[in-house]
């Protein structure tokens, strides 16, 4: 063969390989595509018992969904969640690690803002002793007058920081299921009837601010239903030691969250 054709068939097979791996082979080193959890203790994983020694106090765990998810996803997770975080920690601290080239964010938040921790705190006492009912009302107060506005402002700065993000907030469980099985607390069924019914107005108040802002919303409580405090598969510790793991979802809870959120994220 003259050497003329030699170097164009050459030519040739060395174009033919070259698109070949072009079009069927990922360019190596191609950054994957970027995760944004921001929130509360049960978004950074509080309950599971398993944190990072990052120095932050935020408990983020390796078991939390945000963690399980990213690696289901095979996405690079920028982990802001922190434990007692409110609306204003997320619009302060936690909004820096969105940017344009974010691809899925999740949020869970306002749980906080509405004091629920210190609810729970005042119903585990006896009842000649607190006044469950009063701090129950007043968390259901702020959660239909102030928290909206409060979202609001949080989602529309998730907005601004990831505009092309697929954005979904993820609501809370309901936590009993009729029965008060630990040794220190005196929840009645009334007060645990009416704490249920206010995670259930947190997450119908989350929901229609997420759907305004045009995002997704989780709501676990139907997953987490057989699997409340007392439950014989639990998903949410009762009063634990030490007492910051008490009323959180433990790591079969997260992985029944990463379930719902992964179905979410990739609808």
């Amino acid at each position: 063969m003259p050497r003329s054709r030699s170097v164009a068939a050459t030519i040739v097979a060395l174009t033919a390989f070259v698109l070949t791996c072009l079009f069927t082979n990922p360019a190596a080193g191609t950054a994957a595509e970027e995760y944004v959890a921001l929130g509360d203790s049960y978004a950074s994983g509080v309950g599971t018992r398993t944190y990072h020694s990052d120095g932050s106090g935020c408990l983020r765990s390796p078991a939390a969904y945000p963690v399980l998810d990213a690696a289901r996803l095979g996405a690079q997770l920028s982990f802001a969640a922190c434990s007692g975080a409110r609306t204003s920690d997320v619009l302060n601290t936690q909004l820096t690690q969105l940017d344009a080239e974010t691809e899925w964010v999740t949020i869970t938040v306002g749980g906080n803002d509405a004091g629920f921790s210190s609810v729970l705190t005042e119903c585990t006492q006896p009842w000649w002793s607190s006044n469950c009912d009063a701090a129950i009302d007043k968390a259901r107060t702020f959660i239909r007058g102030t928290l909206p506005a409060r979202l609001d402002q949080v989602y529309t700065a998730v907005l601004q920081g990831a505009p092309t993000a697929r954005a979904v907030v993820v609501g809370y469980p309901r936590l009993f299921n009729g029965e008060d099985c630990n040794a220190g607390t005196w929840f009645s069924p009334t007060e645990m009837t009416r704490l249920n019914d206010t995670a259930d107005l947190l997450n119908s108040t989350t929901r229609g601010r997420a759907s305004a802002a045009g995002f997704g919303f989780v709501n676990p409580t139907a997953s987490f239903v057989g699997h409340a405090v007392c439950a014989d598969v639990e998903w949410v510790n009762g009063l634990s030691n030490p007492v910051r793991e008490s009323y959180h979802p433990n790591k079969a809870g997260q992985i029944g969250y990463a379930d719902l959120v992964e179905d979410a994220l990739t609808s």
